[in-house]
């Protein structure tokens, strides 16, 4: 796999989410000694306070995390996450009473804040658009190793009859220190953040790092692309046939895309049909049942409709088609493919002291060109392809289009919403025709000293102006398709923590040692607080396959998909362990009922409602906003944590066991609705794509 460096990337940034997890555990067993050292039994609130300053320390960095690291960059804040959790550790060690002990929790919380919110944004920056759901589940997967890990030594220390809360606690310094290390010397900035600042030469440098190839030109014009939502935008089709430009008979259409395979000398044509587009129609569909599903649903579910059964979206026709991950077979391109190449490295500008210029040849002419506006194809990750044409007739004759490809399932109609092949290209037999739909819009590159046919060719390319804007205007947020967006982010952040997840996950062993967990090992002379310990670790330890699921599925089922089919299951778990606090029954049996429940909660969480929110937040916002819209999700999600987390107790306290779990299954059969309802799906497809649907699908339900 040629990313791989994205993929140690990814594995180093989510350490913070693993000092989460340690930090998670730690507390819900510290906790049970703080209690008993400071008499907080009659006191509940102190309790729920220790516990939930490290999230209200959360939500205060949260506030500011996202415009800073928009200002400043994404890798300086994870160093100082690390930072915070280094001196909060050894503060947690000293604390000589509980108000040194708050101010602890509360610097803990400033490192979580920071690591949370920014781990998965940074890993959707620099992951590729085919593996960034696999990614993305690193978080979940490293905080829950976290857990296993602390557990265990929380486990083995409460077999000492003089067990240390401030030890437990403390510890978490050791780990910290490592995460600092990699923060500094190993994690690159985000190359989307340094095109947005207009630091094209390192930008590349990193991509060039990340994805273990020298050629990103393509991948360049689309970063500098999702600096805005282009405007205008339409769907149009396109049939994908062999090139035959050698043939007598072949005739040139001003519009034809080519596109490069990985077969030596082999290509292909993309040409526009007449008829209205799967997408268009999809859209519309979708529109006229906006009262039961959000058109923007429907919308993006068209393109992900008839995939192989590999779930990639990559070409049946030419199976390396507008894939960035392939290994040593590189798409045939013809000799002027990339000029960059007589660039030095690292160097996309002629004039070194400038580096907003981007003096390259993004998208170059075809070898054989016949008019102005053929234009070739670059691949952009997830079978999408990013080409460019100029228009030639209107009031917007000579402004430049970015064309977002994307290849359907075949030839052949699909569902209705999709003609069957008609007029396929001279030489080339029916089956070997494809359609394809495409995103059409205003680009917002921009091209000074334009002469001569070819603009890309002969043009200084730099980014729109937005680039070297500073700051973030909060107006932008009014933007439909970002309000759209902010939507999903938000709903599906509430619906997540009002599941109950991080209140179960900070009371795990009061909630067993109540369920009655320690009659299961009262047999081998282990007390009530040590095998709730021991059971909570074996508890995150089965997680860790249920997360390796995830990975397996996230970017071939969908982010959509896993939600819809685990919340019926966490629904169930939840309804068993209501019932088996209700009816009576035997002491043991009740025991083991509500262990398995609280087992089959934990394992069927992290393989969806787990690491997916915080996915699709990471994905769905323009790059000019994203930090800031990112930090608005996390704001909610952690004033939702402190709620649920400080309210906890009280429930166990007034409603029991059933009570709490009751609320929490309610909210997740809600859960599942809106997941159905409105959430997209957004899987393989560029970050920029993604936000071009959301800026079309909600000017077309607004015109509707």
């Amino acid at each position: 796999m040629t990313s791989k460096g994205a993929v140690y990337v990814a594995l180093a940034a989510t350490m913070g989410n693993m000092l989460q997890g340690w930090d998670n555990a730690t507390i819900a067993g510290a906790v049970l000694y703080i209690k008993k050292e400071f008499h907080l039994e009659t006191q509940p609130t102190i309790e729920g306070l220790i516990v939930s300053m490290s999230l209200i320390g959360a939500t205060v960095i949260t506030t500011f995390s996202g415009p800073v690291s928009d200002a400043v960059g994404r890798r300086p804040m994870l160093i100082i996450s690390s930072m915070f959790y280094f001196m909060s550790g050894l503060v947690m060690f000293w604390s000589p009473n509980v108000y040194v002990l708050l101010i602890a929790r509360l610097l803990d919380g400033f490192g979580i804040g920071l690591a949370v919110t920014l781990v998965p944004l940074y890993i959707s920056e620099t992951a590729p658009s085919d593996i960034r759901g696999l990614l993305n589940t690193f978080p979940q997967f490293t905080g829950s190793i976290g857990m296993c890990l602390a557990y265990t030594m929380v486990f083995f220390m409460s077999l000492q009859s003089g067990a240390s809360w401030r030890l437990m606690l403390g510890v978490l310094s050791l780990p910290s220190i490592a995460y600092f290390v990699l923060s500094v010397f190993y994690l690159p900035e985000s190359p989307r953040w340094l095109v947005s600042k207009g630091k094209m030469d390192e930008a590349k440098r990193v991509l060039q790092t990340l994805r273990g190839q020298d050629d990103v030109s393509g991948e360049m014009a689309l970063l500098v692309e999702g600096l805005e939502v282009g405007g205008e935008t339409s769907v149009e089709e396109y049939v994908i046939n062999a090139d035959n430009e050698l043939s007598e008979d072949h005739v040139e259409d001003k519009n034809e895309i080519k596109l490069y395979g990985a077969e030596e000398g082999k290509s292909w044509v993309a040409k526009p049909v007449r008829g209205q587009s799967s997408l268009f129609l999809a859209s519309r569909q979708g529109s006229v049942a906006a009262h039961m599903m959000d058109p923007m649903v429907t919308l993006f579910g068209s393109v992900h409709e008839k995939q192989n059964e590999m779930g990639s979206m990559r070409s049946m026709l030419f199976p390396t088609f507008g894939s960035m991950l392939q290994g040593d077979q590189q798409p045939h391109k013809p000799d002027n493919w990339d000029l960059e190449s007589n660039h030095e490295k690292g160097n996309l500008s002629d004039d070194e002291t400038d580096d907003n210029n981007l003096k390259s040849l993004l998208i170059s002419p075809s070898a054989r060109q016949a008019s102005e506006t053929t234009t070739n194809a670059m691949g952009i990750g997830g079978g999408w392809q990013l080409a460019y044409r100029k228009t030639e007739d209107g009031k917007n004759a000579g402004r430049l289009q970015r064309i977002y490809l994307h290849q359907e399932g075949g030839g052949e109609s699909r569902r209705g919403s999709m003609a069957s092949f008609i007029g396929s290209g001279p030489g080339t037999g029916e089956a070997e025709a494809v359609r394809a739909s495409a995103l059409v819009s205003r680009s917002v590159l921009c091209l000074d000293g334009v002469t001569g046919q070819n603009p890309i060719h002969s043009g200084v390319i730099k980014p729109p102006p937005s680039a070297a804007k500073k700051g973030t205007s909060w107006s932008e947020l009014s933007e439909p398709g970002i309000k759209q967006a902010l939507i999903v982010g938000v709903g599906i952040q509430i619906l997540q923590q009002f599941s109950g997840i991080n209140g179960v996950l900070y009371y795990t062993p009061q909630i067993l040692e109540q369920a009655g967990v320690g009659i299961l090992l009262s047999n081998l002379g282990i007390g009530s607080e040590s095998a709730s310990f021991l059971i909570s670790g074996v508890t995150t330890l089965l997680m860790l396959p249920s997360i390796g699921v995830a990975m397996k599925l996230i970017d071939i089922v969908g982010r959509r998909m896993l939600l819809l089919a685990t919340l019926p299951v966490l629904l169930l778990s939840l309804v068993v362990l209501v019932l088996s606090n209700v009816i009576p029954m035997d002491s043991v049996l009740h025991a083991v009922i509500s262990t398995v429940s609280v087992v089959v909660y934990f394992c069927t969480f992290v393989m969806g409602f787990g690491p997916i929110p915080n996915t699709l937040c990471s994905e769905i916002f323009p790059t000019r906003v994203r930090g800031l819209c990112i930090a608005i999700c996390a704001l909610t999600f952690w004033i939702c944590d402190i709620i649920v987390t400080y309210t906890l107790p009280v429930l166990l306290t007034t409603t029991g066991l059933a009570g709490a779990f009751g609320i929490y299954a309610f909210v997740c059969a809600i859960s599942w609705f809106f997941v159905y309802f409105k959430v997209p799906e957004t899987k393989g497809m560029p970050l920029e794509v993604i936000t071009e649907f959301f800026a079309m699908g909600a000017a077309n339900k607004k015109t509707n």
